[in-house]
């Protein structure tokens, strides 16, 4: 005989078991209740029931025989025996699926099945008409772009049952159906998982539903960005939002504020910069709130026909700056000449595979890649001192294959800044452009390399200048741009980096432009090298030769002989100024053969290492 023995405390309930029926070890026989909650009560062995010795009702103690059992000698071995649900209360079910239903799971119950009544209605699904309308536009819906940017299957998604905050003015239901989630799709998931590990691959992701309410910010969709912005930042998780939306929503009537100027989201959002990457993808129409978010990532992705600006039509008519349609305000080959659109794409969907690319740089070393071919470097700088070339050829050539993002392509064109990787390690790399002013750094050419080391700087990723400048770009005209300050901010930004630096010049190294291009000073980096095309001087070779030699050159007549003693000076200096000269007097560390220029960059990487955090805080001087 087997004895089962009360586990607490408590009165019984429901017998589930009569004397005379079989039982097996695991099934239920017994329900007892105590502090107003109920025990399964388990049989301890395979059984037949001799006795229930208290009645329903009636109270136990802990370690009173609540039931006798006898071995089951009257059953063949194997074979079957009738026993009772191994769960839950007689006549329930077993738990059902996520779904609600599936293989051997049965219905769900009627209080799961109301949660998922009432998440299907924050779906697509849910609203065939508003989908219709957006995909009639070209653009996709909030969900649609989560779930091409995510791993499949790892999105969990946060708030998904919020509701504007309207009740005073509309039905729940009218609410669950048409303003789901507020408005704001949150959670946190995977991205490019299939390369990195799952504590690198981790993401939050926040999508504005331009479908409801026009994607504006309400108050409880504010209330999930602040709640998912915190989560990201505790756990270092990379952002990734879509801005689509019109701003802030006058119509949340069931909070008794003024203004709403309380809220943390900006600040919340901003306190990411630095810590965390945060891309930002625009696709339609992004104005006021929505813009001062997008505005504060890392990058900004946008499609050619989305708007953006601080200010939608309506807050621009009232303001009395006159009437103007949506397309009419910050379109997209404005913003992206002006600096605003770091990546401008197509689509949505090269807008998702863009992001994914961008957070893949933050997100570790590849350990395989396509080597480019190295030898055609050889030919990328002209034998003629004089003919421009494509510096982004230069780029091409020493990253690995199809690894290249360029950054701001619009904007600065002086310097072009890009991601890319060396043998499967990150890197940012800055070059000069000679096909723009012949490579002299302007004003916007210095705020782009700036912003762009400070950028790789935040996030650990070394850096590497290709250097071929005239030096910084000077006259009345540029001076009317403040570029004494805005050039300024590449020494100020270079002198507090923390990652490696590498230089290498490719042909021209004149002046304080270079100078800024090799983070201050040529002894600045981790090393500076020179191709054989390399050709250096404290200033540009015709303006040194205009200052240092003018009594000469004032001394001669006007005419051929004054010519002939210019280029004569200019030559003398040019020949002084070779890259061989440089190295033998120790200004930079090697002369190389542009072929090994990848080799020199993915042995100093393998050395280089991110200094720690000095706490010194740097003001910028613009």
């Amino acid at each position: 005989m087997t004895e089962l023995r009360s586990p607490l405390q408590a009165q019984v309930v429901q017998w589930l078991a009569a004397p005379g029926d079989a039982v097996r070890a695991g099934d239920v026989v017994v329900i007892l209740e105590a502090m107003k909650m109920e025990h399964e009560v388990r049989s301890p062995g395979d059984g037949r029931v001799r006795e229930c010795l208290f009645k329903e009702g009636e109270a136990v103690q802990e370690g009173d025989v609540l039931m006798a059992l006898d071995e089951l000698v009257d059953a063949p071995r194997n074979a079957p025996t009738p026993t009772l649900p191994r769960s839950g209360r007689e006549g329930e079910g077993n738990a059902p699926s996520p779904s609600g239903e599936g293989p051997g799971w049965g219905p769900a119950r009627p209080d799961l099945q109301s949660i998922l009544d009432r998440h299907a209605l924050t779906l697509d699904a849910a609203r065939p008409d508003a989908m219709a309308k957006r995909h009639a536009l070209g653009l996709r819906s909030a969900r649609e772009n989560i779930a091409d940017l995510c791993d499949p299957g790892s999105f969990l998604e946060y708030g998904a049952l919020a509701v504007a905050a309207q009740s005073s003015r509309r039905s729940q239901d009218d609410l669950a159906r048409n303003t789901p989630a507020d408005g704001m799709v949150t959670g946190i998931a995977r991205i490019n998982g299939d390369l990195f590990p799952p504590e690198r691959a981790s993401a939050a992701v926040l999508a504005y539903d331009a479908t409801v309410l026009a994607g504006t910010q309400g108050f409880r969709n504010h209330q999930k960005t602040d709640r998912l912005l915190g989560v990201a930042l505790k756990n270092r998780l990379p952002v990734v939002l879509f801005a689509e939306g019109g701003g802030g929503r006058p119509g949340d009537v069931d909070m008794p504020i003024v203004a709403g100027l309380h809220v943390p989201t900006f600040a919340s959002f901003a306190r990411l910069n630095g810590r965390v990457p945060v891309v930002g993808i625009a696709a339609g129409r992004c104005f006021a709130g929505n813009a001062a978010l997008l505005g504060c990532c890392d990058v900004i992705i946008a499609t050619r026909g989305s708007n953006i600006g601080m200010g939608g039509p309506a807050m621009v008519e009232g303001g009395g700056l006159g009437v103007f349609r949506p397309e009419q305000i910050g379109p997209a080959p404005v913003q992206h000449a002006n600096g605003v659109i770091d990546v401008l794409v197509e689509d949505e969907a090269q807008a998702v595979a863009t992001a994914r690319q961008y957070l893949s740089y933050f997100q570790g070393a590849l350990p395989s890649f396509e080597a480019p071919d190295t030898a055609a470097l050889r030919n990328v700088v002209p034998e003629n001192r004089l003919r421009v070339y494509d510096s982004r050829a230069a780029m091409e050539g020493l990253a690995d294959a199809g690894s290249v993002l360029h950054l701001r392509t619009g904007f600065g064109l002086g310097i072009h800044t890009a991601l890319a990787r060396i043998e499967g390690r990150p890197v940012g790399l800055l070059a000069s452009n000679p096909l723009h002013l012949g490579g002299a750094i302007d004003a916007d050419a210095a705020d782009k390399a700036a912003r762009f080391m400070q950028l790789c700087d935040a996030h650990g990723l070394p850096l590497v200048s290709l250097v071929d400048t005239p030096g910084f770009m000077v006259g009345p005209a540029i001076e009317e741009q403040a570029q004494v300050r805005h050039v300024s901010r590449m020494f100020v930004a270079a002198a507090h980096l923390r990652v490696p630096f590498f230089s290498v010049v490719l042909r021209k190294g004149y002046g304080l432009g270079a100078m800024a291009m090799a983070a201050g000073g040529f002894h600045a980096p981790e090393f500076t090298v020179s191709w054989p095309s390399g050709e250096f001087g404290g200033m540009g070779l015709e303006g040194a030769v205009r200052l240092g030699y003018r009594k000469e050159l004032e001394a001669t007549p006007e005419g051929p002989r004054r010519d002939a003693l210019f280029e004569q000076l200019v030559a003398r200096q040019y020949a002084a100024g070779q890259a061989a000269n440089m190295a033998a007097t120790l200004e930079i560390d090697a002369v190389i053969d542009p072929a090994q220029t990848r080799n020199w960059l993915a042995r100093g990487l393998a050395a280089g290492r991110v200094s720690t955090e000095s706490g010194h805080r740097a003001s910028d001087t613009w």
